[in-house]
């Protein structure tokens, strides 16, 4: 067999490897070590990769003595590579004793949480409350047709009580045919949808975004009602007071002050309203005075006709609640436009 060059191909290791396995044995950081085995097995300038890739140029009997020997010292590079990197990696977790100490006495800031809005916060407390008093939650559109928001409920167009509800009308370019349509401007539509569909005895409310062209420190353009119905045989006047006092004193106060008075709704007859006394600080302009919160009264029999309930054999209750102005009785909020501008320092009052 021909003898190898010995001047192209040195038996002994290359002198880069034997610096680089001295530098290995003598690295100070992971960093530096992590750097050294760049500097071997990188693959683009690696001495090692860079000496493998020059195997493809050898005779065969050249390829296989010079694989080989790469071979041995890529296993001997990554031994000591591994040997050293555990040697650092003991020494630093030895070093956390005093590097790393932890002071149990130490006050930390405390973590920021957030919270539910008032208004989502007390609508989930509307429905535990009348949950527990065997009421379902029923939902609707908020966009309603002129049948179901105004016709239904005994509100033709020619009724005067359409002046104040007389709102937010939508193109009918933008809506399909069949009628016109308005953003609802109170979930009583969702009563009259969960008629035509249930026969009674029923008892449910319904919560959500209401629309009326108001908007003052206890009105606004868009707010939130729950309104609520209860239909069965016997249901009188007296389970309204007694469904509106347990609400009342549920989700206010037990000590809250209120009054019934009549009051005049399209949709039943007769119609009451409950006031509640405004508790707040005596530099408030309100404190002292009422503020209505409900309307509610007995269904009237048109309703219960044009759901094909027969008035005669049931009967029932309605009402509705301002969310809003239950929640300014209850945090004592002098405007109810605060809720809207989500300023946080107001928030984070509650």
């Amino acid at each position: 067999m021909e003898e190898l060059p010995k001047e192209r191909y040195p038996t002994s290791m290359p002198s880069p490897f034997d610096t680089l396995k001295a530098d290995i044995a003598s690295a100070k950081t992971l960093a530096d070590l992590d750097k050294l085995e760049q500097d071997l097995f990188g693959r683009k300038h690696g001495h090692l990769t860079l000496a493998l890739k020059e195997l493809g140029t050898l005779q065969p009997e050249e390829r296989t003595i010079k694989g080989k020997e790469l071979n041995a010292l890529k296993q001997e590079c990554t031994a000591l590579l591994d040997t050293r990197r555990k040697q650092l990696q003991g020494a630093a977790l030895g070093s956390l004793a005093e590097s790393d100490t932890i002071d149990v006495t130490l006050t930390l800031p405390q973590r920021e949480r957030g919270h539910l809005h008032l208004i989502p916060e007390f609508i989930r407390n509307v429905e535990d409350v009348f949950g527990r008093m065997g009421f379902e939650v029923a939902q609707g559109p908020e966009v309603e047709t002129e049948d179901y928001n105004f016709n239904l409920l005994n509100i033709p167009d020619t009724h005067p009580a359409r002046d104040a509800q007389d709102t937010f009308w939508i193109s009918e370019d933008s809506m399909p045919p069949g009628g016109r349509y308005v953003l609802r401007t109170q979930t009583s539509p969702m009563q009259i949808r969960y008629m035509q569909k249930h026969q009674p005895p029923l008892r449910i409310i319904c919560p959500g975004k209401t629309y009326r062209k108001d908007a003052d420190a206890t009105h606004s353009p868009m707010f939130h009602q729950f309104e609520g119905l209860m239909i069965g045989e016997d249901v009188s006047l007296a389970n309204m007071k007694a469904v509106m006092i347990t609400a009342i004193r549920e989700l206010i106060s037990p000590k809250a002050e209120f009054r019934f008075r009549t009051g005049f709704f399209p949709f039943v007859e007769p119609g009451l309203e409950v006031d509640m006394l405004w508790q707040g600080d005596e530099a408030q302009s309100r404190e002292g005075k009422w503020l209505e919160v409900v309307g509610c009264g007995m269904v009237h029999p048109n309703v219960l006709k044009n759901c094909s309930i027969d008035p005669k054999k049931f009967q029932g209750f309605a009402f509705g609640f301002g969310v809003e102005r239950m929640i300014m009785i209850k945090h004592q909020i002098p405007d109810l436009r605060s809720f809207y501008v989500g300023d946080l320092r107001f928030l984070k009052q509650f």
